[in-house]
């Protein structure tokens, strides 16, 4: 079992940064990649970003690659998503999950609560 919380999000204004942080329970973080995902209001839960068990393959949105990072301290139990040149449609409810690395949320087992991101013009 793994239990996610994430922190780190809030209001920005356009161009700004944030980064969001995953941290996990138990000791068994390291055994899975993890994801972020974010739903905007009325939208389906979409990809952002994922990363292996040792953080050596990682895989992005294609509308979001070179603006964010995903990374992972697996001492800390931490994951990471660090945003760069945040825009208006960035604005989301980000949520982390632990499961095997793939773009699709059928294959993460465990789910954060979320962390609200709201980006104004």
């Amino acid at each position: 079992q793994v239990q996610l919380g994430e922190s780190g999000g809030g209001l920005v204004q356009a161009g700004d940064s944030l980064r969001l942080s995953c941290t996990a329970s138990g000791r068994t973080f390291s055994t899975y990649a993890m994801g972020w995902f974010r739903q905007a209001p009325g939208k389906e839960r979409e990809f952002v970003a994922a990363i292996g068990q040792r953080g050596s393959g990682t895989v992005y949105a294609d509308s979001l690659k070179g603006r964010f990072t995903i990374s992972r301290d697996n001492a800390k139990n931490t994951g990471y998503l660090q945003m760069n040149s945040l825009k208006p449609e960035d604005t989301a409810l980000y949520y982390c999950a632990a499961g095997r690395i793939a773009t699709m949320t059928q294959a993460y087992d465990y789910w954060g609560q979320g962390t609200q991101v709201t980006v104004s013009s």
